[in-house]
């Protein structure tokens, strides 16, 4: 049985892969650890695969996946994930700022201390000051969104019950949020441990300002499809139906407004005359309009099937 499985997303680090990966297997030899580590080579432009082509032939424990071009970072942990085979997963970055000293610590936050989710929380940071403001203003938006109380929902060093990982699907951006898609899930044991934060050594962050605003509509997203994928109908339904009934009652006025005035003798503009007309009219169309949606929203759920559709160049390592 594998206790761990470590999966790394991996775009263009090829000189810092060695180096994790020595790194790893020291710490996982050093406390008996059986593992495998999953490199996720997400359509990287530079050395990156034949380095771990390299550590694949060096270390049977070394499986890869590579991608046929760059998905993002939260498809290459979604195909990690649905390959590993450890009782608990943990995730890191490739460029060395995330120490594997914290793999047994957070193993042990798994198995001991029961969580099913455990979040590193990078305390002190090694990041230029217009990163780490924007960071603390998103994970307070968060926080406040979510109610999962987490200081640092970025951070690549996570650790996982393999149950959680095996019933959740990542794609976008949402890596961010695994938290909470994993609470959605019905894994709420979510713990959170100060991890080290190390300087990077080599390259240069592959991560713009976009991805703030990325991750900002990422999370509305989520909060969305978690709270009805089940349920569209309630959603759309609800919409439908107070747009539908505004514009009935609209009309209904309307009309009551137009027979009285004939029977008082008193002149009264035409109903097509009127702008609340016309505004009843939308109302009306557009309620229906989100009644059907949600309806076919419905049957296409009870239809859904969960599908991979990546671009998978070579695998290394991995049992058919």
């Amino acid at each position: 049985m594998t206790q761990i499985s470590v999966v790394i997303p991996v775009y263009n680090e090829q000189e810092s892969l060695a180096e994790l990966h020595n790194w790893i297997c020291r710490v996982m030899e050093g406390h008996s650890f059986s593992y495998e580590i999953i490199f996720i080579n997400d359509g990287s432009n530079d050395g990156s695969w034949k380095e771990i082509q390299k550590l694949a032939n060096l270390n049977p424990f070394v499986k890869g996946i590579s991608f046929g071009r760059n998905y993002g970072k939260s498809a290459a942990l979604d195909m990690g994930f649905s390959r590993a085979e450890g009782e608990v997963v943990i995730t890191l970055d490739a460029d060395l700022q995330d120490s594997p000293d914290e793999i047994p610590e957070l193993y042990d936050m798994i198995v001991k201390d029961g969580f099913e989710i455990v979040s590193g929380w990078k305390k002190k940071r090694h990041d230029p000051i217009s990163k780490t403001i924007p960071s603390r203003f998103f994970n307070w938006v968060t926080r406040v969104i979510s109610g999962i109380k987490l200081h640092d929902f970025n951070c690549g060093l996570k650790a996982y019950d393999k149950k959680v990982v095996k019933n959740i699907h990542l794609y976008g951006e949402m890596h961010r949020y695994i938290p909470l898609i994993g609470k959605w899930a019905g894994f709420s044991k979510i713990g959170e441990k100060v991890v080290e934060h190390r300087p990077r050594k080599y390259g240069y962050t592959k991560f713009g300002w976009e991805r703030f605003l990325n991750g900002f509509l990422d999370l509305i997203s989520v909060s969305f499809v978690n709270r009805y994928k089940k349920r569209p109908m309630h959603f759309f339904g609800t919409l439908g139906s107070v747009s539908f009934l505004a514009g009935f009652f609209i009309t209904g006025w309307l009309i009551f407004q137009k027979i009285y005035g004939l029977y008082r003798g008193t002149a009264v503009r035409e109903i097509t005359d009127q702008p609340l007309f016309f505004l009843a009219l939308v109302a009306l169309i557009v309620g229906v309009q989100l009644f059907l949606t949600g309806f076919l929203a419905e049957m296409m759920t009870s239809h859904s099937s969960r599908k991979s559709d990546y671009n998978i160049d070579s695998e290394l390592n991995f049992k058919d």
